[in-house]
């Protein structure tokens, strides 16, 4: 049966997360940089929180039912690929990577992800899709300025992050023919923590402070929030639909990141942004048009 279209639910859902998502990284930056916890400690306990809060959804999708696969070993594997994301984004969120210029990068992974599907998973991919990646690396490339005086090699964590998560989704892409998104969905929250805790022990020290703890709840529930946003936002209306309004994250956090550090990005962002954009928008469409 065809799944409802509620395009209004949809986008508000969709723009709830990217709300949901630039608070959880203002949150993570002012628990790193101002409060002076360490990354891996932060995505611990931040993670940690969100699997407590997003417990009762795990529940509705059967943890017993959804556990059962015969693919553990690759499921250990992608969730190790997310994780490893995780860690590169809020390690560049703590150097710190200004809020404008992280999240306009990791916009780059369907850019990644189209390269892993033409080089790994052998698709045909396309002379018209090639071209859309090589120019939307070009925008990032814009908005990294490796050239300049200025660039650090802490600038190449966002684009770490997009690149594990965009292995990650391939992962998922390969392994979505034999287990369900319910299998996917509880495996990722459950084997997040193990990964998150073994990483932060070399670094381990627990807040000290109320106002850390209340961050990192906040950060966590929101990150909860944000999840649960694209799960509803995707059952509401068609993914094609649905896709573009995540764009609002950028502006969203240029935002939240003006607001907390007074960062205010320069010009080239929104050049080296919209062609990202435009690139990642074409092969969206490429991709509809060929399914």
């Amino acid at each position: 049966m065809k799944q409802s279209h509620h395009p209004v639910q949809g986008a508000s859902w969709m723009l709830l997360a990217g709300l949901a998502f630039a608070i959880v990284n203002s949150l993570s930056q002012v628990n790193s940089i101002k409060l002076g916890l360490p990354s891996t400690m932060v995505a611990f306990i931040q993670y940690f929180i969100a699997l407590l809060v997003i417990l009762p959804y795990l529940k509705s999708l059967g943890i017993k039912e959804s556990l059962k696969t015969t693919s553990f070993p690759l499921h250990v594997f992608r969730v190790l690929l997310a994780v490893i994301g995780i860690q590169l984004w809020l390690w560049a969120l703590a150097y710190p990577v200004p809020i404008w210029q992280g999240i306009a990068l990791l916009m780059i992974s369907p850019l990644f992800a189209t390269l892993g599907s033409g080089l790994l998973l052998g698709e045909q991919v396309g002379a018209a899709r090639w071209l859309a990646t090589v120019v939307g690396f070009c925008g990032a490339m814009i908005i990294l300025e490796p050239w300049s005086d200025d660039f650090t090699w802490a600038s190449l964590l966002p684009v770490g992050a997009a690149f594990f998560w965009a292995c990650y989704s391939l992962m998922v892409k390969k392994m979505s023919s034999k287990d369900s998104p319910a299998t996917m969905v509880v495996y990722l929250l459950l084997l997040q923590t193990p990964f998150n805790l073994f990483l932060a022990i070399p670094e381990w020290r627990l807040p000290d402070s109320v106002n850390l703890w209340l961050c990192l709840f906040a950060a966590g529930a929101f990150t909860a929030l944000a999840q649960w946003s694209i799960v509803k936002a995707y059952a509401a209306a068609d993914a094609s639909f649905v896709q573009p309004f995540d764009h609002a994250k950028l502006p969203l956090n240029v935002l939240a990141g003006w607001l907390v550090f007074s960062w205010v990005p320069p010009g080239r962002l929104w050049l080296g942004a919209a062609i990202i954009i435009a690139s990642v928008a074409f092969i969206t469409h490429w991709e509809n048009k060929k399914s």
